[in-house]
């Protein structure tokens, strides 16, 4: 009964952790690049909620904000950017083009940064508010939480 408790109260720690450390890439392509530098700043203040630590370099990130419109040109790119960042990983797809392909209904645009890689919370708008940015950022930080915890040494395959 111990060793479920002591492993319970890990996984609660682990999740609160991890929730509360965020450091995000943003991967920005398109016009919601002012709508995140918004959320950002001092008003709205992205920090506040434990992802003010933006990293420019995918293998120091855990958060992948895609923001914007993703060309079929981008999209290898895109999956290349994903596979170099850190387990674990989420995605946030920011904006109506990164959700669905906005109004750009053609074959040069994605439609939906989720044929190329998976995403856990999606903001919808054009471009979304900065509040909206915040609450999806809740949201993510409530699946975290949730989310069993990894926290055993994997050995590497050689």
């Amino acid at each position: 009964m111990q060793g479920n408790f002591i492993t319970t109260r890990l996984n609660a720690m682990l999740g609160w952790g991890r929730k509360y450390s965020l450091f995000h890439y943003p991967y920005v392509t398109a016009c919601c690049g002012m709508e995140y530098m918004s959320a950002a700043c001092a008003h709205f203040d992205i920090d506040r909620f434990g992802a003010g630590w933006t990293r420019f370099s995918p293998r120091q990130s855990d958060l992948l904000l895609v923001i914007g419109t993703i060309s079929q040109k981008q999209a290898p790119v895109l999956r290349t950017v994903y596979d170099q960042m850190t387990e674990p990983k989420w995605v946030i797809a920011f904006g109506a083009c990164a959700v669905s392909g906005g109004i750009y209904d053609n074959y040069a645009v994605v439609q939906g940064v989720d044929q190329v890689i998976p995403v856990d919370i999606f903001i919808p708008g054009c471009p979304p508010r900065p509040e909206m940015v915040l609450d999806g950022l809740l949201k993510l930080q409530d699946k975290i939480q949730k989310t069993k915890q990894d926290w055993r040494w994997k050995k590497q395959q050689s």
